[in-house]
């Protein structure tokens, strides 16, 4: 069985999408995927599975729309894929907690940052399914505008890391 992070959208950002981990861990058991573990409460889980990636995504996405009234939107990468936009990061060498990294499901398109504005000094990049900003004030007072970026879900690279991390130790077994 493969192992996979699950990085879902809106959820338990900002009042919106309600679910506890215990609660998002449940519904996932309950939809036969292993070895389930969640990772803070914004929406990540790590597990087994043997489906298809886009099949697991669509069939846990139904689910939670069942539960939250609209579906979240579910993204899902391999250990070694998180690793690589870890090792990719062109702003490695920036705080970690002032990189975010957006993930969606298809490769962004090469017009992805058309329409960017970043009045605060951002630098964005557009790697594969992934688009990664760095916010040299901090992404909660950025004045950055970047439509593509209201389609997918991002996590800090601390929080990238750690997801990884568990995600190999799993791997591992």
């Amino acid at each position: 069985m493969r192992v996979y992070v699950a990085l879902l959208r809106a959820i338990n950002v900002g009042g919106t999408g309600k679910l506890p981990m215990a609660e998002l861990k449940s519904l996932c058991e309950g939809l036969g995927l292993a070895d389930v573990s969640t990772f803070i409460q914004s929406g990540n889980v790590i597990f087994r599975d043997r489906g298809d990636p886009a099949e697991i995504a669509a069939r846990l996405d139904t689910a939670l729309a069942e539960r939250l009234g609209k579906p979240p939107g579910v993204f899902l990468r391999r250990p070694a894929e998180l690793a690589a936009i870890a090792k990719a990061n062109p702003f490695s060498a920036m705080e970690p907690n002032r990189v975010l990294v957006s993930f969606f499901a298809e490769p962004v398109p090469e017009d992805a940052l058309h329409g960017l504005v970043a009045p605060d000094g951002e630098e964005v990049v557009a790697l594969g399914r992934e688009i990664l900003v760095h916010y040299p004030i901090g992404s909660g007072r950025s004045r950055l505008k970047l439509p593509i970026l209201r389609t997918g879900t991002s996590r800090n690279v601390n929080s990238v890391e750690k997801l990884r991390d568990i995600a190999l130790a799993l791997e591992r077994g």
